[in-house]
C-alpha cells in the first residue's frame, strides 16, 4: 500500500558551514522568537533561516533566496546516490535512558480517503496555509513528518538495525540531551528490501498532521499550474517512519489549563461530576503522577483536577458505557480516550467549554509539563488544571482505522525529530 522511495538528500556541508549541532534546530512550532534569534547568532547557517523564515518583506520568498544562496556556495550538498536514512534517538523520559530508530525516505502521499496514510488528530487551518506558502516558496521539505507502521515480526526494523551497528555518519548530543545520530543507506539491494516491506502495510501520522495536509495541497497546486505531473517528486515527502512497537516509543500526555471562565467554581465542578466520576480529594501533588499511573495501568479512565496549593481531586470513571450514550455517532476506539471523556463529560457538560472553545484556545491551554500545569494554577495565571496520563499508541492505531480523528493536542511523541540532519529538496530526483 505505502509507497516508499530513496532520495539524493539534501545536507549541510559541516566544513563550509560548522558544526551539525549549530545547524539544527527543533521542530518550528516549539521555538520562541528569542531561540529562533539565539540559533541564528550561534551559526547564520541555521536551518531555522529555511524552516522558520522572519527575515524581508516576503519571509517566504527570502527563505527561497538564501536557499538559493546556500546551493549555490555548496554550503548545502545533495547525495551522490539516492539513498535512506536511518536516525535514531537517544533519550530520557520517565527516570530512564531510552532510544528510538527509524528510517527517513520519500513516501507517496495519498488522499486520507484512500486509507493508506491515516491521520489521528484535527489540524488548524493557519499553521497549514504557512507550510504551503513555504513549500511554494523553497520546493523543500525541511523537517520530516513522523508516521508509524504495523510490522509483528518486525523485519524492517532488524534490517535498519543491521545497517546501523556500526559509528553513525553524523552524530551529536543536543542541549536537552537528545543524541541524534544518522547512517546514510546507500546499498540499493537493502533499499530495495526496505521498500518491498511496505507493499502491504498502512501509515499511522503520529506527528506532522499539518505537514502533511499541506503536502497534498501543494501536489494538487503543481499539478494544477503545470509544475509537475503525476509520479513526480512532488507526489513524494519526507517521512521518518518506526516500528508501531518499537520499545522506545514514548507518548506524552498534553495536559488542559482552564483560564478566564466566567463563574468558575471548583464546587460546580465536582458537583457536576459525582454523576459520573468516583472523586478522591488530596492536599498534596506529590503522590499524583504515581496515582494516575496506577489508573493507567489498571485501564481506568482517569485525570487529576487541580484546584491550586497542593489541592486535587482524582477523577476515576465509574462505568465506561456511558461514553456510548453521549458519543454514539463515534467508534469505540474515539469513545474511550481519556481526553474524549475529559472533554465531553466535564470540560463540555460540566463547565461549558464546547469543541469550538477549545479548538480556539479561549478558555484552554495546553502543556506537556506537569509543572507548569501546576505551577500556573497556584500563581493564579489558571483557575484550574487537568492533568491526564498519555495516550497509548494501540489507541492512535484504532482512531485512525476508524477513520476518525482525536481532539487536538492528543498526543505528543517524544522527543520530538531535530531539523536539519537531511532535508528534501522536491527539485531533485
Amino acid at each position: 500500500m505505502a509507497e516508499i522511495k530513496p532520495f539524493k538528500g539534501m545536507r549541510f556541508d559541516t566544513d563550509k558551514a560548522g558544526e551539525l549541532k549549530t545547524l539544527c534546530c527543533p521542530p518550528y512550532d516549539i521555538i520562541s522568537e528569542d531561540e529562533r534569534k539565539a540559533f541564528i547568532a550561534e551559526n547564520p547557517y541555521n536551518v531555522i533561516r529555511l524552516e522558520l523564515p522572519r527575515e524581508g518583506e516576503d519571509v517566504y520568498a527570502h527563505a527561497g533566496e538564501v536557499l538559493d544562496r546556500w546551493r549555490d556556495k555548496g554550503v548545502l550538498l545533495h547525495e551522490d546516490r539516492p539513498a535512506v536514512y536511518v536516525y535514531e534517538m537517544e533519550f530520557n523520559a520517565y527516570n530512564t535512558r531510552k532510544s528510538v530508530k527509524g528510517f527517513i525516505a520519500r513516501v507517496k502521499v495519498e488522499p486520507f480517503s484512500k486509507g493508506v496514510i491515516l491521520p489521528h488528530e484535527f489540524t488548524l487551518s493557519k499553521a497549514k496555509t504557512d507550510r504551503f506558502n513555504l513549500m511554494k516558496a523553497t520546493n523543500c521539505n525541511f523537517s520530516q513528518i513522523y508516521a508509524l507502521y504495523m510490522d509483528s515480526d518486525h523485519t524492517t526494523l532488524q534490517t535498519i538495525d543491521a545497517q546501523s551497528q556500526g559509528d553513525a555518519d553524523y552524530q551529536f548530543t543536543d542541549d536537552d540531551r537528545i543524541t541524534h545520530r544518522l547512517w546514510i543507506i546507500t546499498d540499493e539491494a537493502v533499499i530495495a528490501k526496505i521498500c518491498a516491506d511496505f507493499t502491504d502495510r498502512k501509515l499511522y501520522i503520529a506527528d506532522g498532521h499539518h505537514r502533511y495536509e499541506t503536502a497534498l495541497n501543494y501536489r494538487d497546486y503543481c499539478r494544477e499550474n503545470g509544475i509537475s505531473k503525476e509520479g513526480d517528486a512532488q507526489d513524494y515527502q519526507m517521512m521518518y517512519l518506526v516500528d508501531m512497537e518499537h520499545p522506545g516509543l514514548v507518548v506524552f500526555p498534553t495536559h488542559r489549563m482552564v483560564r478566564d471562565l466566567a463563574s468558575f467554581s471548583k464546587h460546580n465542578v465536582l458537583a457536576g461530576c459525582q454523576e459520573y466520576f468516583e472523586i478522591e480529594k488530596y492536599t498534596s501533588v506529590g503522590n499524583m503522577n504515581t496515582l494516575l499511573g496506577e489508573k493507567y495501568r489498571a485501564g481506568k479512565k482517569a485525570f487529576a483536577f487541580y484546584c491550586g496549593k497542593g489541592e486535587w481531586y482524582l477523577l476515576t470513571l465509574r462505568d465506561l458505557a456511558v461514553m456510548d450514550a453521549v458519543l454514539p455517532e463515534l467508534s469505540p476506539a474515539s469513545r474511550q480516550l481519556d481526553v474524549s471523556v475529559l472533554h465531553t463529560l466535564v470540560l463540555e457538560k460540566t463547565m461549558g467549554i464546547d469543541k469550538e472553545n477549545m479548538a480556539n484556545q479561549i478558555n484552554l491551554t495546553y502543556t506537556k509539563f506537569f509543572e507548569e500545569a501546576i505551577l500556573g494554577v497556584d500563581k493564579g495565571q489558571f483557575q484550574c488544571s487537568f492533568i491526564l496520563n498519555p495516550t497509548r499508541v494501540t489507541e492512535i492505531r484504532d482512531v485512525a482505522a476508524a477513520g476518525e480523528k482525536m481532539p487536538q493536542k492528543s498526543t505528543y511523541f517524544y522527543p520530538k525529530m531535530i531539523t536539519g540532519m537531511v532535508m528534501n529538496d522536491i527539485g531533485v530526483n
